[in-house]
């Protein structure tokens, strides 16, 4: 698959903006300023296509983006970010939680993290909610360019350790900058598109829980 054919398809501030169509998703997820959009552009072999906004939070909206052969990527807003308010937050999980649990085109995630820095709580707190909504998500950590390869090994398994993943070989790195890593997510998303829609035990996430962003 690559960017060919791929086309911005819409933008939701609230859940019946979400578009109405029966192609499987993919979601990308994780705090504000982790390179979410950059990850997918590189994907889809594509400059602009996911805005890459250079104020973190100010993304609000989900947006989708059709790929080729009926395929659609979704790029969550950032999640973390300090200086917005309350509110917003809280406004914030309820359009991210309704997406996650009620989404039945949602085939998987992709859990994006910052290679040069340990998960922070609220990256522990989204990825406890995917485990237990039971939504299958692919541990990224991006700008791998950044890490050394004589310390990758312990970095990968800081963050299994943190994120109670099955291995440490669970986390794969990636660079937007250098293209690392780019086939073996296209495999992990080949398989979570190819899967069956699910959806068992997304609907007791409703209950109330603590999201990324509780203090």
């Amino acid at each position: 698959m690559h960017g060919r054919g791929a086309a911005f398809l819409a933008s939701a501030a609230r859940p019946e903006q979400f578009p109405c169509t029966p192609w499987p998703e993919i979601a990308f997820a994780g705090r504000s300023n982790v390179g979410k959009s950059s990850v997918i552009n590189r994907l889809l072999c594509r400059q602009d296509l996911a805005r890459v906004s250079s104020t973190p939070g100010r993304t609000r909206t989900i947006n989708f983006y059709q790929v080729s052969e009926g395929r659609v990527f979704v790029d969550l807003p950032g999640y973390g970010y300090a200086k917005v308010s309350r509110s917003l937050k809280e406004a914030w999980w309820s359009l991210v939680e309704t997406y996650l649990t009620q989404r039945t085109q949602l085939r998987g995630v992709i859990h994006i993290l910052d290679a040069r820095h340990p998960p922070t709580p609220q990256d522990r707190q989204l990825q406890s909610f995917l485990n237990a909504i039971g939504v299958p998500a692919q541990l990224v950590l991006t700008k791998s360019d950044g890490v050394p390869r004589g310390r990758r090994a312990a970095v990968r398994k800081i963050v299994a350790e943190s994120l109670a993943l099955p291995s440490p070989e669970a986390p794969s790195f990636f660079s937007a900058e250098t293209g690392e890593g780019v086939p073996e997510l296209w495999r992990a998303i080949e398989a979570y598109l190819r899967a069956p829609a699910g959806g068992a035990g997304k609907e007791q996430a409703m209950q109330k829980r603590q999201h990324p962003d509780s203090r």
